[in-house]
């Protein structure tokens, strides 16, 4: 594949990328690069988590790219997820690799690495103080948006530990494309800072889309990180999120509640499920209308759904409907992964554990 090809790949990926010159530039110097995305293992997966990560990381397989996924258990444990119950977040992190299997994640070529495994080792232990020396406490302070946490917000101290290892993980794993979220922006700023400063390779940032919860969303902010973490689809609000063992009537029913504003597709979570997710598994989609309204009608590309629905040949209504259709048929073979034997038992424990922010 043309390193033009490859480039294109993961610019489907990156809503952001943290320098297009040096992305190019890595790929024509190496066919594989390493890229990683880390996660808190922290309850039931929903579809931005599940569905929407294994289609980006399967995109940057494709580019040539090595993908690791860190399982980010200790640092879970320092954010107090899951009750600060480490054997609880061992459980969430063996149900969320699962989940991706079933996802379509082509998981036999990523590789799985735990933060246990890495926190016996000195050099570790050594690369995080070397973070922690050449940051300001605000400056980490400022990082805790990673979390989930703001800076005015009382932490523990385990949480401010939590950017500097994120920042460490990144160095140790040796990696070339720091693969995350929008959310995870300013760690991955401090480490591009640091690391010609502690003698470590610049990493390339590729931050992907956040996608919508389904709730109106609230206020306006000038800050486009911060207003896509506070538009994200959250956990914690079950009702604004759509999780991958959800039944067919619990879709249709948030679905059918969810923010659709009619004739615009800005911070419209619906029209973004479209884009983000369904046009990347379905090559046509057909939203189903009574005759009166003008019959069924098919689209090949969001694009062209998208005009179709500012200029009002769309309802919300049957855009609605059309979702929660395809979506459902999205997270079905995760339902049926989860329906027996070890899988099952595995996801009835996770069901059992109390989220806690």
């Amino acid at each position: 594949m043309k390193v033009s090809e490859r480039l294109a790949l993961i610019k489907e990926v990156g809503e952001e990328i943290i320098t297009e010159p040096e992305l190019v530039k890595l790929l024509e110097e190496k066919a594989h690069p390493v890229a990683y995305d880390g996660f808190e293992p922290s309850g039931r997966m929903h579809i931005a988590q599940g569905v929407m990560r294994a289609i980006n990381v399967n995109k940057m397989l494709k580019a040539g790219c090595k993908f690791i996924m860190w399982v980010a258990d200790w640092h879970a444990w320092a954010n107090n997820k899951l009750g600060g119950d480490l054997d609880k977040i061992h459980t969430a992190g063996e149900y969320f690799t699962e989940v991706w299997k079933a996802c379509g994640m082509d998981t036999d070529k990523v590789k799985f690495v735990w933060c246990s495994d890495f926190v016996n080792k000195p050099e570790y232990w050594k690369t995080v103080m070397q973070i922690a020396r050449h940051s300001t406490l605000h400056r980490v302070l400022r990082c805790t948006q990673i979390m989930g946490r703001k800076e005015s917000d009382v932490l523990s101290a385990s949480q401010i530990f939590y950017p500097v290892m994120q920042a460490a993980d990144i160095f140790q794993l040796d990696i070339d494309i720091c693969q995350l979220g929008m959310d995870q922006r300013k760690v991955n700023i401090l480490a591009r800072e640091l690391a010609p400063k502690l003698g470590f390779k610049t990493p390339v940032a590729v931050h992907h889309h956040m996608l919508m919860g389904l709730q109106q969303p609230a206020g306006e902010s000038q800050d486009a990180v911060e207003r896509a973490i506070a538009l994200k689809m959250s956990k914690s609000n079950p009702d604004s999120a759509i999780f991958v063992d959800d039944g067919s009537e619990d879709i249709k029913r948030k679905i059918s509640k969810a923010w659709c504003p009619e004739k615009t597709a800005h911070e419209n979570p619906i029209m973004e499920y479209f884009k983000y997710i369904i046009f990347e598994r379905f090559k046509e989609i057909e939203i189903k209308r009574p005759a009166k309204f003008g019959g069924n009608v098919s689209f090949a590309s969001y694009s062209k759904l998208e005009d179709a629905y500012i200029n009002g040949k769309i309802h919300p209504i049957d855009l609605k409907n059309t979702a929660a259709e395809y979506i459902d048929k999205l997270v079905d073979p995760v339902r049926r992964h989860f329906a027996k034997g070890k899988p099952a038992k595995l996801l009835e424990k996770v069901k059992s554990f109390q989220i806690t922010r």
